[in-house]
């Protein structure tokens, strides 16, 4: 969740995130921060790192805004439903969860009690279904590779 206040934060987002308005000021912050409107070298490198970070805070906040999860729903339903769970990680209060058809998710906000609950359960799977999946923010980290 600190990473998402960081970045909300940033974007000077309060509450839900409006993808228009995200937009707009992340043109902004880039047109602000580009490296090439710097002479000094110092500067030069600070703005690279900045807009770097930038960059990776409009994507993130992208694919957590509500727009965003409603128009993969479906998709994530059935993820969700049909696929059973491989792998998953816990670190501090994301948990990432990965499903036999390739593609992972981040939860944010599962806290250690829960992720114990959640590995020591009799199913992960079913576990994941009733108290994770559609409990808290998530989002899609990997998507499946597509075999040739």
């Amino acid at each position: 969740m600190k990473r998402v206040n960081e970045y909300k934060k940033m974007f000077n987002v309060d509450g839900a995130i409006d993808l228009k308005e995200l937009k707009t000021t992340y043109r902004g912050l880039v047109k602000t921060w580009h490296p090439d409107k710097f002479q000094d070298l110092e500067k030069k490198e600070e703005a690279e790192i900045k807009s770097q970070v930038i960059i990776d805070g409009y994507h993130f906040l992208v694919s957590i805004a509500p727009q965003t999860k409603e128009s993969n729903l479906e998709e994530y339903n059935s993820v969700t439903i049909q696929s059973q769970v491989v792998d998953y990680h816990h670190k501090s209060m994301l948990l990432e969860v990965t499903f036999a058809d390739g593609n992972t998710y981040e939860y944010f906000g599962v806290n250690r009690k829960l992720f114990l609950k959640f590995l020591n359960s009799k199913s992960i799977s079913n576990f994941g279904k009733r108290n994770v999946f559609n409990s808290f923010l998530y989002r899609k980290s990997k998507k499946a590779s597509v075999m040739a």
